[in-house]
């Protein structure tokens, strides 16, 4: 028979745990990789400011139609209501002496 060996306490080890450096956190966007994706995204950005000044631009357009309209609008209103004078300047005009008629 075959007696089995007693093994022998081992000595209690400490594990350390080793901590690794600390590493700074990834930004949470990645930026482009290839070369067709950094040309889209500069695409991108660039129809997305041309697209901002297009409205911006339809917008004063529209503001300027609107006055515009208002200008038209409020001399119409007014004329019925004001009628401009004539100027008194051909009543108090002298008349012209009447030439005399030649004679044969």
């Amino acid at each position: 028979m075959a007696t089995a060996k007693k093994v022998a306490p081992k000595a209690a080890t400490t594990t350390k745990k080793v901590t690794a450096p600390a590493k700074a956190p990834k930004p949470a966007a990645k930026a482009p990789v290839s070369k067709t994706a950094k040309a889209i995204a500069k695409l991108t950005a660039n129809i997305a400011k041309l697209t901002e000044r297009k409205n911006k631009i339809a917008a004063e357009i529209n503001t300027l139609r609107d006055q515009r309209t208002a200008l038209k609008v409020a001399p119409a209103v007014a004329a019925p209501v004001a009628p401009k004078a004539k100027p008194a300047a051909k009543a108090a005009a002298p008349a012209k002496k009447a030439k005399p008629a030649a004679k044969k």
